[in-house]
């Protein structure tokens, strides 16, 4: 069996690949509406595509670069 990338990453784990805290890609992603949800019975997840992390990624560097 192949090792397959998945398409999508949960917030969880953006969160870990970005280096962010979950709470700051929540709300990066509410801002721009980046992400979409998925919801399984009264489960609802955020998850992103690697091309929407890289946007988050973005938008963070860019908001620190100004906070500074």
């Amino acid at each position: 069996m192949k090792n397959q990338i998945p398409k999508y990453v949960t917030q969880a784990r953006a969160a870990y690949l970005l280096g962010l805290p979950p709470a700051e890609i929540s709300r990066i992603s509410e801002e721009t509406g980046i992400g979409h949800y998925e919801r399984a019975g009264n489960e609802e997840e955020r998850f992103f595509t690697y091309e929407e992390l890289q946007k988050i990624c973005v938008l963070a560097t860019h908001e620190g670069a100004t906070a500074h």
